[in-house]
This record gives structure tokens, C-alpha cells and sequence, in this order.
């Protein structure tokens, strides 16, 4: 058994005693007139923002700064948080000044994946604590030079994967591990992206006024402005990010391998390609299909764009434990269990376990979770180890496919088994002037 395996095991063992405690910023008395979080955040325009939306639902924190490429999104966001909060705050359009304002605690992180690793670095660096979006890295190689990062800096890192705070996420993972399932030896994990259309091409142009295109490449090649690599559509794009798989498949994937409680594969295949559109703009795969194989289990990863799945009803997306008594399956909206009845592994006497609903509160409690941890010093739901890790797992996924072959994975050695080939996509390639951060 190697090290990444066994540090994920010891984490993962506490689970049962851990499962029922939440933020003790819950608490009465934890909060108090000298407690005040100060957060800044770099990137505004979609999901940073509804991160920070959360962060000033707790008690005691401010927004001192807000940093965007665009200056027409962070005009429109600075008059936003002026309007909750009746401050306006500073603004940047270089994330470094917003690092160098020195009452900031904390950064949230909210950018495009290419732009995770060198800002949470930088701001570790400076002192300051880090919520990063998911994925946390780009590449296999951001994700562990930003692990090293936080263990030379001692800072608290919580990746957006709020799942790991959401309680019927966490109950369903308490319900899989005290064997209520019999053995597991299958885990599926879907997302159908009904909601998207094609990306049609389009001609390339200048930049909008008030952008700073430039800095928004950043690390990645230079190319010239197009409308469909920016705002919303720049994940699919292999140059920024990692299509649905990167997107959904941080979120689910690292419950399959929750659940489970193993996180190294032996080996990593995958096909699909772009069987919905074609010919349109995209470039990662539309459909595609991932197969980790542990040995005991294989987990099973399954997404298509332009389709909600109808078999699956109300479930476009999800994780289900299929053992030997019975299936779990779970999405944000709750679990439920279905038992075995007729085949040769039915317990006799067990019923099946009707829906247990979600909160909806995943997010705010995360947020909570992290302000916390600020404040004790204690581990995240969401450590950046466990970031990295599955952040990494579905980057494996992205590299088979790539490839069109199997890929075998060093979990010891962080690399793949004799493979130049595979392991050159494990690497960020940076554009100057910039460089991958030295720890």
C-alpha cells in the first residue's frame, strides 16, 4: 500500500466520528468583535462571486477588495457588494495588488482553472489563508507543487467542493462504510448536461473594451480573442480547462472514491469523443466514458452534453454504489437505497431506504467550515490533499481519453508507469513572463 493511499485511508477512517460535527462557528460565543474575517476576491464573474455571496452570510466577514480581468464585471460586482453591504470595496484588475492590500485574511479564488495555481501560491506566499474553486489545479504538476506550497506556508486551503460539508453527502458515505451495502464492486458516476446546446464557431476579434485579454491567457498560449474561449465557454477548451469532466467529475468522482474509501487506481481508460455536435467550436469530448479499475472495484464515470438522461428521470447527475444487498444512489437533491431481491447476493429481510432530501445548505456550511478553520487552525472539510488528489484522478480520465489508451498510475511516484508520453500531459507548459511558482 503506498503513502497517498494510506494518508487517505487514516483521513478517511475518522469519518464516522466526524460525520455529525460542523463548523463551531456555529456555535454561541464563537464570534466576536475582534473574530472579523477580512476576504478579498480574484474573479468575479460566475462562480466566485456566488462564493463570496456566501462568505457574507457569516458573521463578521467583510469583502475589502474585489480583482477581475474584465472592468465592466467588476464595476457591476463592486456595485453589487457596495449594495449588500453598504461598503464599496477596493478594486484590481492584477490580482498581485489585490495580495500586496495587507488586511486581508483571506482570498477567494474564483477564476478559470488555468489561473488556480499561481494566485493561491501567491497569496499563501503573502500570508493569507485560501477558498480555491474546483479543480484546484490545471495539471497534475499545479496540484502537487500547490500541495507543497500549503505544507511550506502552514496555510488553511478549502477547495469549492462543497459536497464534503453538505450532511446527506456525508450521511450517505456513513451508511456505505458501515456495510449496509454488502461489498461494493461498481460505482457509477454520471452527469448529463441537458441544459447545454452546440457552441457554434465563430470568427475571431479584438478584445471587448475594458478588457485585459493579455492577462486573462496568462500562463496558456497566446492566441487571439475569441468569444467562445472566454466568459462561461472557456472550460471547454483544453488550454484553460477540461471540459465536463473537470467540471462535474471533481464533484462526484471524489464521493465514488469517499465512499469506497480507496483512492488509488490501478489503471485508467477511456473513450468518447464529440458525438452530439460535431462540428462545432468545443473541443473536449461531448461524450465520453472513464473506467478506473481498483482491482477489487471498478468505477465507472459517464457524461454527455445535449442530454438529460431520461431513464435516470430526475437525476441528470450522480453516484451510485451498486453491492451486493442493495444500490445507494445519491445526487444534491438526496439518497436513497434500493435493495437486491431476486438475485443470488439478496439479504432477506432488508427494505429499501426511501429518499433522504438534501438541505440545500452545502455551500453556506463549507464557507462556514472554512471561516473556522481560519480561526482554529484545524483542517478543512476540503483539504487541499484531498483537492489535489481528485482533482488529479479526473485529470487521469482526460489523459486516457487523450491518448485512446489505458494509462497505469504510480500513486507513489506521482506519475505514470513508464509513459513519457502520459506524463508530458501531466505538466504545465507556461507562457512568459510567467513562470510556475518555485516552493
Amino acid at each position: 500500500m503506498n503513502t497517498e493511499r494510506r494518508s487517505f485511508i487514516r483521513r478517511s477512517a475518522t469519518v464516522a466520528a466526524s460525520m455529525s460535527v460542523f463548523p463551531t462557528l456555529m456555535n454561541a460565543g464563537c464570534v466576536g468583535a475582534n473574530d472579523r474575517v477580512v476576504v478579498g476576491l480574484i474573479g468575479c464573474n460566475s462562480q466566485g462571486f456566488v462564493n463570496l455571496k456566501s462568505f457574507l452570510k457569516q458573521p463578521n466577514v467583510v469583502c475589502a477588495a474585489l480583482c477581475d480581468i474584465d472592468q465592466n464585471v467588476l464595476n457591476e460586482r463592486a456595485a453589487e457588494v457596495e449594495k449588500m453591504t453598504g461598503k464599496k470595496p477596493a478594486l484590481y484588475t492584477d490580482f498581485r495588488k489585490l495580495l500586496d492590500q495587507k488586511d486581508i485574511d483571506a482570498v477567494i479564488i474564483g477564476t478559470p482553472d488555468h489561473w488556480h495555481c499561481i494566485p493561491t501560491i501567491y497569496a499563501m506566499e503573502s500570508g493569507k489563508d485560501v477558498y480555491c474553486e474546483k479543480p484546484l489545479g490545471y495539471t497534475i504538476e499545479e496540484c502537487n507543487l500547490m500541495v507543497k506550497a500549503a505544507g511550506r506556508y502552514q496555510k488553511v486551503v478549502q477547495v469549492g467542493q462543497w459536497q464534503r460539508s453538505d450532511p446527506h453527502w456525508r450521511d450517505a458515505v456513513k451508511y456505505i462504510q458501515e456495510g449496509n451495502l454488502g461489498r461494493v464492486r461498481s460505482v457509477r458516476t454520471w452527469s448529463y448536461v441537458g441544459w447545454k446546446n452546440s457552441i457554434p464557431v465563430v470568427p475571431d476579434e479584438g478584445a471587448p473594451a475594458g478588457v485585459d485579454y493579455d492577462m486573462w491567457l496568462g500562463p496558456r498560449p497566446e492566441r487571439p480573442f475569441n468569444k467562445n474561449r472566454f466568459h462561461a465557454t472557456w472550460r471547454w477548451y483544453w488550454d484553460y480547462g477540461g471540459g465536463v469532466m473537470t467540471d462535474w467529475g471533481v464533484h462526484l468522482l471524489d464521493f465514488a472514491l469517499f465512499g469506497m474509501n480507496q483512492y488509488v487506481p490501478k489503471s485508467i481508460s477511456a473513450s468518447g469523443g464529440k458525438y452530439a455536435f460535431p462540428g462545432d467550436a468545443m473541443e473536449t469530448p461531448d461524450s465520453m466514458m472513464a473506467m478506473y479499475d481498483f482491482g477489487e472495484f471498478g468505477i465507472l464515470w459517464d457524461h454527455t452534453i445535449g442530454i438529460y438522461g431520461a431513464q435516470f428521470k430526475s437525476r441528470p447527475h450522480g453516484v451510485a454504489y451498486i453491492g451486493e444487498y442493495g444500490t445507494l444512489v445519491i445526487d444534491r437533491g438526496g439518497w436513497e437505497v434500493t435493495v437486491e431481491t431476486k438475485s443470488t447476493s439478496a439479504k432477506p429481510g432488508l427494505k429499501d431506504l426511501p429518499i433522504q432530501k438534501a438541505t440545500g445548505t452545502g455551500l453556506d456550511l463549507h464557507v462556514a467550515n472554512f471561516i473556522d478553520c481560519i480561526k482554529t487552525r484545524n483542517k478543512p472539510n476540503c483539504d487541499i490533499e484531498t483537492g489535489a488528489h481528485i482533482a488529479r484522478f479526473s485529470q487521469m480520465g482526460n489523459i486516457a481519453f487523450r491518448l485512446g489508451r489505458k494509462i497505469v498510475w504510480d500513486g507513489l511516484k506521482q506519475e505514470f508507469e513508464n509513459d513519457p508520453e502520459a506524463n508530458a500531459l501531466t505538466k504545465a507548459e507556461y507562457r512568459a513572463p510567467w513562470l510556475l511558482p518555485k516552493v
